[in-house]
C-alpha cells in the first residue's frame, strides 16, 4: 500500500444504501459533486454491470478526467477503487469508502493510499487529497440526505 495517505469521516442522514449508490454510480456524480464534476460516465463495466467489480468510472471537468478502477462493490458497505488515469502526482493510489450505520444516518469513512511521484511531497499531496475528498465526503452527505425526487 501506499507511502502516505489521509482520512476523512462524514455523516449523512441517509441510509448506508442510499450514500453508497450515489458514489458508486459514475453517472450520478454531477449530480451531488457539481460543480467540481461535471462529467461522470463508464468506460468499462464492470461484474455485476455496471458498477462492479472491474468497471472503470471516468469522472471530472473538461478538460479533465479521472479514471478509477472499481476494486470493492460490496453494497452497501464498502466501496474500493484504484486511479488508473488521469493528470495525477502519485501512483499505487487507492481509496476504500465505507458506510456504516449510525444512528438513522450513515457515518462514511474515506480513506486514501499513495506514493508521491516526487520525493518530499507527500505530506503536501496528503493535505490537498484530504481537503479535495472532504468536499466530495461533505457534498455526498447532504445530497444523499435530501428528499428523493
Amino acid at each position: 500500500m501506499g507511502s502516505h495517505g489521509y482520512e476523512v469521516v462524514e455523516h449523512s442522514a441517509a441510509p448506508p444504501d442510499r450514500v453508497y449508490d450515489l458514489l458508486a454510480d459514475a453517472t450520478a456524480w454531477p449530480r451531488w459533486a457539481s460543480p467540481t464534476i461535471a462529467e461522470g460516465s463508464w468506460e468499462r463495466v464492470g461484474d455485476p454491470p455496471p458498477a462492479g467489480v472491474g468497471a472503470i468510472r471516468r469522472v471530472g471537468r473538461r478538460p479533465v478526467f479521472g479514471r478509477e478502477e472499481i476494486l470493492v462493490a460490496d453494497r452497501p458497505t464498502h466501496h474500493a477503487y484504484r486511479l488508473v488515469g488521469g493528470p495525477n502526482p502519485v501512483r499505487h493510489y487507492r481509496a476504500d469508502v465505507r458506510f456504516e450505520p449510525e444512528g438513522t444516518g450513515t457515518r462514511i469513512t474515506w480513506r486514501g493510499e499513495f506514493d508521491p511521484l516526487v520525493p518530499g511531497t507527500g505530506a503536501l499531496l496528503a493535505r490537498v487529497y484530504r481537503s479535495f475528498i472532504a468536499g466530495l465526503a461533505r457534498k455526498l452527505a447532504e445530497y444523499a440526505a435530501r428528499p428523493a425526487l
